[in-house]
């Protein structure tokens, strides 16, 4: 897809203040600094319109991108961050249910993991959350670059069989950094707009 247009619409806190223009929405879920900005920023060949940061824990609000006036980005808080208070984790993750659960216009969730590292606790009970509550889930396994080409297989495999993936959904090997799985994820993306 070429993307000609990108904006951040707004940082939501409750649904009172999510786009009402209902356009199709795909939401990015993950582990704190997994890298949800920079697979924003490569699918839509920008540096920066998704904020990157060394620092875990930075997103604490529903950040919608529109793209090509057509449809939504909504990127969620990262989960799994320790330095974050409980009580703040707690508030971030009222926020993400609420969204997950009852925004009728989310077609798909895009669960980004590093494909470095067996999936964690966090991302296994994510995916099931996302799975009970019925909505269509892809696995974006970040970091390829950073993988040796033969031992990929294994940290799929891996990856797969850790978050015990149903057969309906998908795991998308990617790089942020070459660019590899950027077709492949647009392709799979278009299905569900």
């Amino acid at each position: 897809m070429k993307v000609t247009n990108a904006e951040i619409v707004i940082s939501a806190v409750s649904k009172k203040q999510y786009p009402n223009d209902r356009l199709p929405e795909i939401a990015l879920a993950g582990r704190s600094n997994v890298g949800k900005s920079s697979f924003i920023n490569k699918l839509i060949n920008r540096k920066n319109l998704a904020r990157t940061s060394s620092k875990p824990g930075k997103t604490q609000t529903l950040n919608f991108y529109k793209i090509n006036n057509a449809f939504y980005f909504v990127d969620v808080p990262g989960y799994g961050y320790a330095k974050v208070s409980k009580k703040e984790r707690e508030k971030w993750g009222g926020m993400m249910e609420e969204y997950l659960q009852y925004r009728d216009t989310l077609k798909a969730v895009l669960l980004i993991t590093d494909l470095r590292h067996e999936p964690t606790r966090d991302d296994v009970q994510m995916y099931e959350f996302l799975k009970y509550f019925e909505l269509p889930v892809i696995v974006i396994a970040t970091k390829l670059d950073k993988i040796p080409k033969s031992k990929r297989a294994n940290h799929l495999k891996r990856t797969i069989q850790t978050l015990h993936i149903e057969s309906n959904d998908l795991v998308l090997p990617f790089s942020a950094e070459t660019g590899e799985g950027k077709e492949e994820a647009w392709g799979v993306l278009q299905s569900f707009l």
